[in-house]
C-alpha cells in the first residue's frame, strides 16, 4: 500500500489541449503530476497510479464540443475510484453542465481562464478532504477488527451494554441477556466470547424455540446408539462440541419444563449424561442465555423454573430496543450504510433528508435486524447517490420533519408549556405565572406573542 502522503500528493490532469496541458503543469510544479488526454488514457492512469485528485476537462474528444464524453469518462472515474476527487474544468458558458457533473458525483468544478492561486487552493483543498476521509476509513476499519464488531454504540444505552460485555466477558459467570427481537443478542454473545480467554474455543449456539421438543434434548446434550427409534450411532450434543468455549442458548424462555430440570443439573454440577446413557461427562463451558420474554411472567405462569432462572441470569445484561438509542439510531443505519454500499458496490454517499427523519421517527418494531433488510434492500434500488425514504419503504407516514433551529425548538417548548399551565390552572392567569415562574406581565406578553387566551382555558369555557 502507498503511503498516504505519496498519494495524497499525486494529481491527473485530463485535458487533450496541449497547451492548457502544459499551463495546468506549470502551476502544481511539486506535486506527482500526471496526463491524460482522453477516456482511455485518464482510465489507464488512474488504475496505474490511483491518484487521490484529478483534474478534468470536460470536453474531450472525440466530440470535445459537447460534454457526453467528458461526464461519461467521470462517471467511469467515479465508478472505479468512488473516493477520488475530481475537479472538472469548464468555461463560463458551460456551468449548467458543471452542475451536473457535481451532481453526478465531482468534487467541485473551477472556471476558466485559469488563476494559479485560486486553483492551487482548489486542488489542496481538494487533498485534504481525501486524506481526513482515508483516515476516516482507516478508523473504521481498526475499529471493525475489535471483538465488539459489528455493535455500534453511540448512545447511552449501548455505551452501558459494551462496558457491562467487557467487564464480564473475562469471568466465567453465566449471563443473560434481555431484549427485543433483533435488538443483537446473539452479536453480544459472540462479542463476550471473543473478550473472553475462551476466545480461541469453539462458540456453539443453539435456539431453543427453532428446534421440536423432541428433539431439542438429543441436540443439547446428545445421544447413544439405540436410544430411541433412528439413534443410528453415537451423537455427540451442542454442550460437549462447546466443551472448553461457550454455548450460547438463544429463546431460552422456550425451554420445555421437562428439559429444564437437565438443564440446571447440568449448569450446577457441569456434568451432562446423554440421552440414552448412564455416563456422566464433564463439561468445561461458559454458557450465556438470551431471551425477548419476561422469565419472570413465565416463572407466575409455571412455565419457566424459578431455580433455573436464577442460575441463567448471575449477570443479566438488558440491551435496549433500537428506537430508544436516541443518537445512535442515525449513526447506526449510516454503518450499516456504509457496510451494504461497500458489498453491493455501489457508491452512495449517504441518506436523503426524508430517510433521516423516517429512521428517526419511525417505530421500528423489527429493532436492528429490520433496519439492517431495509437498508440492504434501499442500496439495491437506489437511483441516486442518496438513499431516500421511498428507497427504505419508509415513505408518507412520518409526519413533519422536525426543525433542529434554536429559535423555533424554543418557541414550539414554550408555547408547549404555556399551554399545559393553563390548562391545569383552567385559566388562571396568577396560578399559571406560578407554575411557569415567571410574573403575569410576562404571562400576557407570551400569550399575545403566541395568540393564546386564558379565558378559553378557564372551568366557564370547560363546561
Amino acid at each position: 500500500m502507498r503511503h498516504m502522503n505519496e498519494q495524497a500528493r499525486r494529481l491527473l490532469i485530463v485535458e487533450d489541449d496541449p497547451v492548457v496541458l502544459k499551463e495546468l503543469k506549470q502551476c502544481f510544479e511539486g506535486y506527482d503530476v500526471h496526463a491524460a488526454r482522453n477516456r482511455e488514457e485518464a482510465i489507464a492512469e488512474l488504475r496505474r497510479y490511483e491518484p487521490a485528485v484529478i483534474l478534468q476537462d470536460l470536453g474531450l474528444p472525440p466530440k470535445s464540443d459537447d460534454m457526453e464524453e467528458g461526464l461519461a469518462t467521470l462517471a467511469e472515474i467515479l465508478r472505479l475510484a468512488p473516493h477520488t476527487k475530481v475537479i472538472v474544468l469548464i468555461d463560463n458558458v458551460d456551468q449548467e453542465i458543471a452542475l451536473s457533473a457535481v451532481a453526478q458525483g465531482a468534487y467541485n468544478f473551477y472556471k476558466r481562464p485559469t488563476d494559479p492561486d485560486i486553483l492551487r487552493l482548489i486542488v489542496n483543498r481538494a487533498f485534504a478532504i481525501y486524506e481526513l476521509e482515508a483516515e476516516n476509513r482507516r478508523l473504521q476499519s481498526k475499529v471493525a477488527e475489535s471483538p465488539l464488531d459489528g455493535i455500534v454504540a453511540a448512545s447511552e444505552g449501548m455505551l452501558a451494554v459494551c462496558r457491562m460485555i467487557e467487564k464480564v466477558a473475562p469471568t466465567d459467570v453465566t449471563t443473560l441477556l434481555l431484549g427485543e427481537s433483533g435488538t443483537g443478542k446473539e452479536l453480544l454473545s459472540r462479542a463476550l466470547h471473543r473478550l473472553s480467554p475462551r476466545a480461541d474455543q469453539n462458540f456453539v449456539a443453539i435456539n431453543c424455540a427453532a428446534i421440536p421438543e423432541n428433539l431439542l434434548e438429543s441436540e443439547l446434550f446428545g445421544h447413544e446408539k439405540g436410544a430411541f427409534t433412528g439413534a443410528h450411532k453415537q451423537t455427540v450434543g451442542k454442550i460437549e462440541v462447546a466443551n472448553g468455549g461457550t454455548l450460547f442458548l438463544d429463546e431460552i424462555g422456550d425451554m420445555p419444563m421437562a428439559l429444564q430440570a437437565k438443564m440446571l443439573r447440568f449448569l450446577q454440577e457441569r456434568v451432562i449424561e446423554r440421552v440414552g446413557g448412564r455416563k456422566e461427562i464433564p463439561v468445561d463451558v461458559r454458557v450465556v442465555c438470551a431471551t425477548n420474554q419476561s422469565l419472570e411472567d413465565l416463572i407466575k405462569e409455571g412455565q419457566f423454573r424459578d431455580d433455573l432462572f436464577y442460575r441463567v441470569s448471575e449477570i443479566t445484561i438488558n440491551i435496549p430496543p433500537y428506537r430508544d438509542r436516541e443518537e445512535g439510531r442515525l449513526i447506526l443505519a449510516r454503518t450499516l450504510l456504509q457496510k451494504y454500499a461497500k458489498s453491493q458496490k455501489r457508491a452512495i454517499n449517504g441518506f436523503a433528508d426524508d430517510a433521516v427523519h423516517a429512521i428517526e421517527t419511525y417505530a421500528w418494531p423489527g429493532n436492528v435486524r429490520e433496519l439492517e433488510n431495509k437498508i440492504k434492500g434501499a442500496v439495491i434500488m437506489a437511483d441516486g447517490k442518496m438513499v431516500t425514504a421511498m428507497d427504505m419503504g419508509l415513505q408518507g407516514d412520518n409526519g413533519e420533519i422536525e426543525s433542529l433551529n434554536l429559535r423555533e425548538v424554543r418557541q414550539v417548548a414554550e408555547s408547549k408549556a404555556i399551554r399545559v399551565a393553563l390548562t391545569k390552572s383552567y385559566g388562571n392567569i396568577s396560578k399559571a405565572a406560578e407554575m411557569l415562574g415567571i410574573t403575569r406581565p410576562t404571562l400576557y406578553d407570551l400569550l399575545n406573542k403566541y395568540g393564546l387566551s386564558a379565558d378559553s382555558y378557564s372551568k366557564k369555557a370547560a363546561s
